[in-house]
């Protein structure tokens, strides 16, 4: 099985992994999905991950984030498909939910926040919105 959208895969994972009230979620590994991971941890939407050493594929393992019975993360959507990429200017970069949520995006300089890409005053590809 080929996954044709690695990034949507993950998203969907997560998003499934929180509706069903899971603890964790396994997500096969790659240099963009962690940076993902990353940016969601340090953004507080997730507790924590790990990255699993293994045969015949590594895994992140993420570790979902609950404030009693209510999730961190309330929606994912990807932004850009393979299909269809979309991209934005410094000034585009958009608000997600007034700026509760973030927009993740890929720029010359890596994978961050729409916030953070707009402090270093770099446009890119919007990858995901997470709220």
């Amino acid at each position: 099985m080929t996954i044709i959208d690695p990034i949507a895969d993950m998203l969907t994972r997560i998003r499934n992994a929180i509706m069903a009230s899971h603890e964790s979620v396994l997500v096969p590994s790659s240099k963009i999905k962690l940076s993902i991971a990353k940016i969601l941890n340090e953004e507080g939407f997730i507790d924590r991950y790990e990255v699993l050493k293994g045969k015949p594929q590594t895994m992140i393992k993420i570790y979902l984030k609950y404030t009693g019975d209510q999730p961190a993360i309330l929606g994912l959507e990807r932004a850009s498909k393979p299909s269809l990429r979309i991209y934005a200017e410094r000034r585009e970069i958009p608000r997600v939910y007034g700026g509760l949520g973030i927009a993740i995006l890929s720029t010359s300089k890596g994978i961050m926040t729409g916030q953070e890409a707009w402090r270093q005053r770099l446009g890119g590809e919007i990858l995901c919105y997470v709220w």
